[in-house]
């Protein structure tokens, strides 16, 4: 009679896969720079802008003449990242908790998982940002843009919601 003894031990592949997602991040927003990055972040967190001469000008030929004592234009706060992280952030750990176990037995490339969390968390948040509709936009807003949804124009902004993993 032969016996054969198997070692089923895994724990260096485990601490293995451990220390490569340690050093992983994942992200979610606008990344870069430019406009778009500026844009998103006054909707995110509201501005005032300081009226111009040339501002009063362009809203004068444009048919919203500002009243003389008018020196502040009020953007409001419309937060889609931290209100779409907050909404969402609970589903995203149970798709991680689901999906972990076939990570930690190699059954899933780790790079694999993290950027599809990261690409399901950007969705949310782009659809967080497509149906935010309070506060609504002023009268003249809506009417130039022809549509009453406060964060959609061009579509950029909402193109620019994407994830990364370094």
């Amino acid at each position: 009679m032969s016996v054969t003894i198997k070692d089923t031990n895994n724990i260096g592949q485990l601490m293995s896969t451990l220390k490569k997602m340690g050093k992983k991040e994942l992200k979610v927003g606008i990344f870069g720079g430019g406009d778009l990055v500026m844009i998103g972040a006054v909707h995110e967190f509201g501005t005032e802008i300081k009226v111009t001469d040339k501002m009063r000008k362009w809203f004068a030929a444009n048919g919203y003449p500002l009243k003389k004592d008018k020196t502040t234009i009020k953007i409001p706060e419309r937060s889609f990242l931290r209100s779409g992280y907050d909404e969402n952030v609970d589903a995203i750990v149970k798709k991680v908790a689901d999906i972990l176990p076939d990570v930690l037995e190699n059954k899933v490339n780790t790079d694999v998982f993290m950027n599809a969390i990261g690409k399901e968390f950007a969705g949310m948040i782009q659809k967080k940002l497509k149906d935010l509709r309070d506060p609504a936009n002023s009268s003249m807003t809506t009417k130039r843009k022809g549509s009453s949804n406060p964060l959609i124009d061009s579509g950029r902004l909402i193109g620019a919601i994407r994830h990364e993993v370094k």
